[in-house]
């Protein structure tokens, strides 16, 4: 979203909210009913939220209270109805006008306390901050909160945390850190209800930052339904996922998943061909297993990859076979990269620019110094600056007691890879810029310039040009990151295809499988139009060869929806060019075309798609193939047989 559109956005949400306070009768002078709650009473309201208040005092007191006592701000844990239930930090803020508001029990309701962090973030299911003039009564506008609303197992809301003040904090941060903290009291409440007695799955952009906060969490059973899953998992995998089955949605096999170790990170990818690193955690009980999986494959060990095994890094020579678009990319990329100047490597999704920068990485003269990555879209937009460029202790609402160094100064003499650098915000391109310009890095609420020495690798798959049209990415910094730019071919245009396609075969293949594909197989996939490059490759084969188990790929081992674009494919290849008379290859051919034999032609396509995609749900039994399609076996043989199947 533009960062215009999200402005406006953000003022309907307040212009909304005081339309709301008018509706309810209130005005700018309006003062709030305060509340003053009996020992008996605040036992009850206390008791009736134990779990929140002890989960919420387990994530806040360890790595916030340092924070607290050196920032002029306060924190507050509020229920679903608005009432305060306890708060953290600075207590000077309550000596003022507002102390009666800010004791246990305080309802912030709008209809009560008008347009507020706490009483809007209720009224819209999201986080929101709100400044001191946005406040619907005078009595507020000497303060600017931020707030987020804190949901359970079932996605029901159970409280809000929010942090105000009445000085001047970097308000970005503010609201990005209490987003944080509520999600991970969720994370905790997830995981304290549901943990002992379900699977739990961790997901995130990359193991390194695995065990973050910012992780998805599923609760699966041992079915592999998902029945508890917190907010980041939903938008990570970009649906609502409770009641939705593992084998729905990821191309990974439910008994693949749940019989991963612990401890062990898996590589999951959905089926909209997004990548993600997992961790499981197992049920308490250790007799638990999966339905279906047999003796010798419960909790296998994991089987390492054979690039990992294999001495060294990615080397150039791994990334082509033969394509010169490829090598030439390369080529260029790696003399220039030792002489300081910074590549942008541009190309559609998938056609596999992380792997060229941890090849061109090992081949560098810095092949012994970090290659740190980052991607731009991953990260929170208020958290983007506090990440890349570190800050100080104390710097900000949230921050650690020990500060943060930065992804920028943890490449120094390394590469800084920058993934989808056109999704970061505009605040963060401009320290960027300066970064590159000055070879120095200033952390947030800090006032130290640090040298740093870092090679720049940016990657795109959008046109920046148009990202500068519309006042999305600065133009200053595309000219600084663009020293070269080179762009990788799809999969579809690379020469090199066949060799490429039994490469990634031979690398994730089981040892008792044949060396090579066969060759329906490899037709299949070399005349496919890949419009996910090289990810999708990995995936398709990944799935054929989990499918077959051991045995040699088959073509009804290819995934579903594969088979259905290369039906797709195959008959737009076959569709002769407009204007193009196709030659007779019988004596029939040149017989008028009519409205009849336009429908033969369609129902016999059909008919063709219908019995692969039967006969690949069959995995090649020939018999239950033909009974399903009422057909007989002969008839079912001719059939495959023009489908160059058997």
């Amino acid at each position: 979203m533009r960062r215009q559109d999200q402005y406006s956005e953000y003022r309907s949400v307040i212009a909304d909210s005081w339309s709301r306070c008018i509706a309810y009768g209130l005005d700018h002078d309006h003062q709030p009913d305060t509340v003053s709650l009996n020992e008996a009473e605040l036992a009850a309201l206390e008791d009736s939220h134990k779990e929140l208040l002890s989960t919420t005092e387990t994530e806040v007191l360890p790595y916030y209270n340092n924070i607290m006592s050196n920032s002029r701000c306060l924190i507050l844990l509020a229920d679903c109805q608005a009432r305060v239930l306890r708060s953290w930090g600075d207590k000077r803020i309550t000596e003022t006008h507002l102390k009666p508001y800010f004791e246990v029990g305080s309802n912030w309701q709008e209809r009560n306390s008008g347009t507020n962090a706490i009483g809007t973030a209720i009224a819209i299911g999201a986080s929101i901050q709100v400044q001191r003039n946005e406040h619907f009564l005078k009595l507020n506008r000497s303060i600017i909160g931020s707030a987020a609303p804190i949901f359970d197992t079932d996605k029901a809301l159970v409280g809000v945390l929010s942090v105000c003040s009445d000085a001047y904090l970097p308000q970005a941060h503010t609201l990005g850190m209490v987003r944080l903290l509520s999600q991970s009291v969720e994370n905790r409440l997830l995981i304290r209800r549901l943990g002992g007695q379900f699977f739990i799955l961790t997901l995130n952009t990359t193991a390194d930052n695995i065990d973050s906060p910012w992780s998805g969490l599923m609760v699966i059973d041992k079915t592999g339904q998902v029945v508890a899953s917190n907010q980041r998992a939903d938008q990570l995998l970009g649906e609502t996922i409770t009641g939705r089955n593992v084998d729905q949605l990821f191309i990974e096999s439910r008994n693949r998943v749940l019989n991963q170790p612990e401890n062990s990170p898996i590589q999951l990818t959905t089926s909209r061909k997004v990548r993600f690193s997992g961790l499981l955690k197992r049920p308490v009980a250790n007799h638990t297993e999966v339905p279906g999986a047999s003796p010798a494959k419960r909790a296998p060990k994991a089987k390492p990859k054979k690039r990992e095994a294999a001495a060294g890094p990615l080397s150039l020579e791994d990334i082509e076979h033969g394509e010169p678009a490829v090598r030439r990319c390369a080529n260029h990329a790696m003399k220039v990269l030792d002489r300081d100047v910074p590549i942008l490597i541009t190309g559609e999704t998938g056609v596999g620019k992380e792997v060229l920068v941890k090849a061109l990485h090992g081949a560098s003269r810095r092949h012994d110094q970090p290659l740190v990555s980052v991607n731009c879209a991953a990260i929170p937009p208020e958290l983007v600056e506090s990440e890349l460029f570190g800050y100080e202790p104390g710097a900000f609402t949230g921050a650690r007691s020990q500060g943060s160094l930065g992804l920028v100064r943890k490449a120094h003499k390394g590469i800084l890879f920058l993934d989808e650098i056109g999704e970061m915000p505009l605040s963060a391109q401009s320290r960027l810029l300066r970064v590159l310009q000055e070879r120095e890095v200033t952390p947030v609420g800090s006032t130290e310039r640090i040298p740093v020495d870092i090679l720049l690798v940016s990657a795109t798959n959008r046109p920046l040009a148009a990202k500068i049209e519309q006042g999305d990415f600065r133009a200053d910094l595309y000219y600084r990151i663009n020293g070269l730019c080179v762009e990788l071919p799809p999969l579809r245009n690379r020469k090199d295809r066949k060799a490429l396609i039994q490469r990634v075969y031979r690398e994730y293949r089981d040892d008792t499988q044949p060396a090579e594909l066969a060759p329906q197989v490899m037709s299949a996939l070399e005349n496919h139009s890949w419009p996910g490059n090289i990810r999708q490759l990995v995936n398709v084969v990944r799935v054929a060869v989990a499918i077959a188990d051991g045995e040699e790929v088959q073509l009804w081992h290819l995934p579903q929806e594969f088979l259905a674009e290369y039906e797709q494919g195959a008959e737009r290849r076959d569709r002769p060019e407009p204007g193009v008379t196709p030659l007779p290859d019988s004596p029939h051919t040149d017989a008028p075309v009519t409205d009849s034999s336009r429908a033969t032609d369609a129902d016999q396509s059909d008919t063709m798609s219908q019995t692969l995609v039967v006969y690949q749900q069959c995995m090649g039994n020939i018999s239950r193939a033909a009974r399903q399609l009422s057909i007989s076996r002969n008839t079912l043989y001719k059939r495959l047989r023009d489908l160059g199947v058997r």
